[in-house]
Order: structure tokens, then sequence, then C-alpha cells
């Protein structure tokens, strides 16, 4: 019986971060329903109507405990300004890349970041690599060269995402409240400059939120739920799953996005980009693989003598 249970849960949980992943994927879709309104005002959007919808998750569960804490312990929470700001900056550039053509190219920053958070881990927490990361890491950061050459410009977008998303994740992985409380409490820190952004647009008569359409003010809404959605569906399955199956998965989101931004709105992706991208793949395949054969000899007990 115990046996069923967990394999249960762990399909649960496979289930739970399987979604997460596909519902990142397929955000380029939702964004592009609302290309219409600038990026700058959807950020403002999705900051006040996340607020909305995590508290009111926090209110069905009645998890408040944590407030009466950052009363008595502020500067606990000094890590969550950043962390909110930089979640701020990568929104931004995502809805922004989506919404001006750029989905490729937002794709190839979350495939850039596994890696990337890996060097962050050297950097700051002195996580030590073994010899094919380093190779995998080398062969990502010539992928990155060479799609800087071809490109013809920096590969802003997609390095600001990579950045950015590391950065929140190593700031969060020190951080202590878990997933909705931290976001809840970075969306408190963000809804006041989005408030008076928002109603400054009101004010000067150039915002959307009703003034276009019935649908694109329920689309604004909803971008609350479209940001907590997956990350609790995320917390759900990285509690009840190996951390070796959420590393493979965590190339479903950028796959997508690659696919849509590909085969749905027709973006060009040149030979050059094919190659540039290749590195990428490459990198990713032997860094996974690599720790995958890790993590399996570990589990192996040495042979007795």
């Amino acid at each position: 019986m115990m046996v069923q249970t967990e394999s249960t849960s762990d399909t649960r949980g496979r289930l739970a971060a399987v979604g997460a992943y596909v519902l990142w994927g397929l955000l380029p879709v939702y964004w592009k329903a609302i290309e219409h309104v600038p990026a700058i005002e959807i950020l403002g959007h999705r900051m006040v109507w996340s607020l909305v919808f995590t508290l009111l998750l926090l209110s069905l569960r009645t998890q408040w405990t944590w407030l009466k804490d950052i009363r008595t312990h502020p500067k606990r929470y000094l890590t969550f300004i950043a962390s909110a700001i930089i979640l701020g900056v990568n929104w931004f550039t995502y809805i922004f890349a989506v919404n001006s053509g750029h989905i490729v190219e937002a794709s190839l920053g979350y495939f850039i970041n596994p890696l990337f958070s890996v060097v962050l881990g050297v950097v700051f927490l002195r996580e030590r690599l073994r010899i094919l990361q380093w190779v995998a890491v080398g062969i990502a950061l010539a992928g990155v060269v060479y799609l800087t050459y071809h490109y013809g410009h920096f590969p802003w977008i997609a390095l600001t995402l990579a950045f950015t998303f590391g950065m929140y994740g190593l700031l969060r992985k020190t951080a202590p409240l878990t997933s909705l409380p931290g976001l809840s409490l970075e969306m408190m820190l963000l809804f006041v400059p989005a408030v008076v952004f928002l109603v400054s647009l009101e004010i000067r008569g150039s915002g959307h939120f009703g003034h276009y359409s019935v649908p694109t003010d329920i689309l604004l809404i909803i971008t609350g739920v479209a940001t907590a959605m997956p990350l609790l569906l995320f917390a759900y399955g990285a509690k009840r799953i190996r951390l070796a199956t959420i590393g493979i998965l965590q190339y479903i989101a950028p796959t997508l996005q690659f696919l849509i931004g590909v085969f749905v709105y027709n973006e060009v992706f040149t030979t050059a980009r094919f190659v540039g991208f290749c590195f990428i793949w490459v990198a990713l395949g032997l860094y996974t693989v690599e720790g995958f054969i890790y993590r399996r000899n570990r589990a192996i007990p040495p042979p007795l003598r």
C-alpha cells in the first residue's frame, strides 16, 4: 500500500510540473492576444492582478503568519525588494519580446538559463563544477558568441531573460518565504508603483482597461491567474519528484516557445540561427546527461571487497 501511495504522489508531482512548464511555454499565445496593449501597461496589470489572485489564495489557505514575522523581523525580507525588481524586469522583457516578434530569442534565454544558473552557483554559492559541466558551459558560451555575430547585434533579450531569471532563482533560493507568500510579498512591493502608473495612464487618456474591449479587460485581469497558476503547480510538483526529473522537464517551456515562434508566428529562423541554437542544445544535452550519469553512479553502492 505504501508503494502505491508514493507512486501516486510521484505521478501527480510529474503531472503538476509538466502542467507548469506547458503553461509557461504557451504564454506567448496569451501575450499575443493582447499585443495591442503596450508591454509596460500589461506589466502593470500583471503586477496588480497577481497580487489580487495571490491574496485570494492566501485567504483560502489562511496563510498569514508570515506577515507577522515580517513586522517583527523586517530586515530578513530586504531580499524581496531586489527579487521583486528583478522579476519586474524579467516580466517586461518577456512580454516585450513576444509582442515585438522575438519569441525565438526569448526561448533562447530560457534555454541558456539552466547553464547560467550553474555559473551563478559557482560565483555566489561557491559550488564546484565537474569537468564536463565546464565543457557544457563553454559550448553554450560559444553558441552565444556565434549568435551575437550572426544576429548582427547583441542578443540582449535572451541574455536579459537568462540573467534576471537566474538571479531571481538565486535570491529566492536563500529567501525565507515559500512560493506563494514570497510571490505575494513581491507583488505587494510592486503594487503601488504599478497602480500609480496605471492611474497616470487613465489621467492622460491612454489606458486600455475599460476603453478598448471587454475581452481585453478580461485578459488583463486574468494575467494574475496566468502568473500564479504555473508557479503553484511547479511548487507542488517540485516537492514530490526528483530534482533530476525537474531538470529534464524544464526544457518543455523554451521548446514550446521556440516551436510557437517559428511555426505559429512565422518568426525568421535562419540556418545561422539554427547552428547557434545547436550549440546551446548540445550544451544542455551534455549537461543533462552528465548530471544523470553522475547521480546514478552515486546511487550505486560500491562493491564489497
